[in-house]
């Protein structure tokens, strides 16, 4: 599989393999399902794993884990995200990066990943309570020690992004990108472009409306995360699917489908940014690796976006309350 540079962390699979949707965040998931999806992955050449230790408070890491058990360590690159404060019942309560948290949230995933080195880790987002310049300082503490091989960052603004990198090493930052989501394009991707910073992108299909399988009567049960995400209410939803209507329309002349049109677009964006495929079936990971077959030209590439243009899109990318925690609205 073609390769990109994912910053200071080196080479890695064109396409990554996102595994929250095995944890429940989209409804249900089949764990075998899920388990045969990872392994297809790394079997087609897929290096980048991304997962959290708050994803079905700590199921993710440990369904990775058994997914990965007669696989060779080295071959894959795992990406882990950690602050997230959940309760039993999956309830949110904020984020915590203090510096001994983040040993304490690093030795568990360790642990559950069944590992002796985490490839990338990052807080999930900026913890107002604790500067930036203790989190990441506390992270190169275990880069130093051999716990952890590089440091990224998840979803902060061009200010925080540039007193991380003069805390210590920064090889990508995470954060959502996709024909529906461009705010990264002002601001953001010209400052991690400026330090020598990758873009790993997630939510590159925007939580699904860009693919053939949504409609408007579709129902969305109320643990799926769409269920309460702006883009998909009543008010918002049959604009968002007017978009995708005029992209079906173009993928139809490219010849691909909307998912893998939309993939491709991202993929088309940069050298230095590695879109990740949410899947949590072989079917949905075939799909966004087909989309690297397409060979987007120009004239294709501006009709994709004539057909989604970013300031028609209806509803931010998450409820107000969580749009407060994202350091890269600001």
């Amino acid at each position: 599989m073609e390769q990109r540079t994912l910053g200071a962390a080196g080479p890695v699979s064109v396409i990554g393999l996102g595994c929250m949707g095995m944890s429940g965040a989209y409804g249900p998931a089949d764990r075998a399902e899920s388990i045969a999806t990872i392994r297809a992955a790394t079997e087609a050449g897929v290096t980048l794993l991304d997962t959290g230790d708050f994803y079905g408070q700590g199921h993710n890491e440990l369904l990775i884990h058994e997914a990965l058990a007669t696989s060779n360590r080295e071959d894959v690159v795992l990406s882990v995200k950690f602050g997230g404060l959940r309760g039993p019942d999956g309830a949110w309560h904020g984020f915590d990066c203090r510096p001994a948290a983040v040993k304490s949230f690093l030795a568990y995933s360790l642990n559950r990943l069944g590992v002796d080195h985490i490839d990338i880790y990052r807080p999930a987002r900026l913890d107002p309570d604790v500067p930036i310049e203790e989190t990441i300082g506390a992270i190169s503490e275990m880069v130093v020690a051999g716990w952890v091989r590089h440091i990224g960052l998840s979803e902060v603004g061009p200010e925080t992004i540039r007193r991380a990198a003069a805390t210590a090493p920064i090889c990508d930052l995470q954060i959502e990108y996709s024909l529906m989501s461009r705010g990264i394009e002002d601001q953001i991707l010209p400052t991690v472009r400026e330090l020598g910073i990758a873009v790993t992108a997630y939510g590159i299909l925007s939580r699904g409306l860009l693919s053939d399988r949504w409609s408007a009567d579709r129902h969305i049960p109320l643990s799926d995360f769409r269920s309460h995400a702006p883009r998909f209410t009543r008010s918002n939803l049959p604009t968002n699917l007017a978009l995708v209507e005029a992209l079906a329309e173009v993928a139809a002349d490219i010849g691909g489908s909307v998912a893998e049109v939309a993939t491709a677009w991202v993929l088309s964006r940069g050298q230095d940014i590695v879109p990740l495929v949410g899947a949590k079936t072989r079917q949905q990971l075939a799909t966004g690796l087909s989309a690297v077959a397409l060979d987007l030209h120009a004239e294709q590439l501006a009709a994709i976006e004539a057909a989604v243009p970013a300031d028609q899109v209806a509803g931010t990318r998450y409820a107000r309350p969580q749009m407060r925690t994202l350091d890269s609205e600001r």
